[in-house]
């Protein structure tokens, strides 16, 4: 609670989740009020045709969860019901990672808002309706968006906020960062530095980086003795 995180959701088998613009803006309208209904604030955002990623801060207890779940059940049934289909449409439960906000935060940010450059759907992440990038970058207005005070603290006024925000974008997410988001993401792990990592593992108990491939430390001097 209070620690922002990123959150992905995935079609089942990578199906498809959105084939016209009616189910982005679906989604969208009930991402909204669960978002206020379970004190979720949402900085970024993406809706692909086979997945979601959101950037978000927990206000409340399980709020993310709570979320997640009441728009992905209402969704699945307004699916079904539009496609004629029935059965489970998401991969299961939704993917998350707490994020260091001092040092990774804005890393979510491109990370997230670049998707559609880096699958190739447009050139420039303007160009993409479906995500946040218009709104932190262009200032275009949207209830969806709550600002993280990081990102508020780019200037006092929008104009100044928006073109420091836009300078974010010249270099691409890629390489180790990139690995990194993923990894932390998919295994749930802490995105940040060993300390934030620690940290979150002192207060959740639950371990929040990646143990160690091969043999464990020791294991030749035990098998000669």
């Amino acid at each position: 609670m209070g620690i922002a995180q990123h959150v992905i959701q995935r079609g089942n088998n990578r199906q498809v989740c959105f084939a016209c613009e009616q189910d982005f803006a679906a989604y969208a309208d009930w991402l909204l009020e669960y978002s206020i209904k379970y004190q979720v604030d949402i900085h970024a955002w993406v809706l692909m045709t086979n997945h979601v990623h959101l950037l978000c801060t927990p206000r409340a207890e399980n709020a993310v969860s709570n979320m997640m779940q009441a728009v992905g059940r209402l969704y699945v049934r307004y699916f079904n019901v539009s496609y004629k289909r029935s059965g489970t449409l998401w991969e299961g439960r939704f993917k998350s990672c707490l994020v260091q906000e001092e040092s990774y935060l804005f890393q979510l940010y491109c990370y997230i808002e670049l998707n559609p450059v880096r699958a190739g759907m447009v050139e420039l992440p303007s160009d993409y309706a479906w995500s946040s990038y218009q709104i932190n970058a262009l200032g275009k207005e949207s209830a969806l968006c709550t600002p993280h005070p990081l990102y508020l603290a780019f200037g006092s006024e929008p104009a100044p906020r928006q073109a420091a925000y836009r300078d974010l974008f010249k270099d691409h997410v890629a390489g180790e960062l990139l690995a990194d988001i993923r990894l932390a993401t998919n295994k749930g792990m802490a995105l940040g530095n060993e300390r934030f990592a620690a940290e979150v593992e002192s207060l959740t108990g639950h371990r929040m980086t990646a143990q160690k491939v091969g043999r464990p430390a020791g294991w030749r001097k035990k098998t000669e003795e």
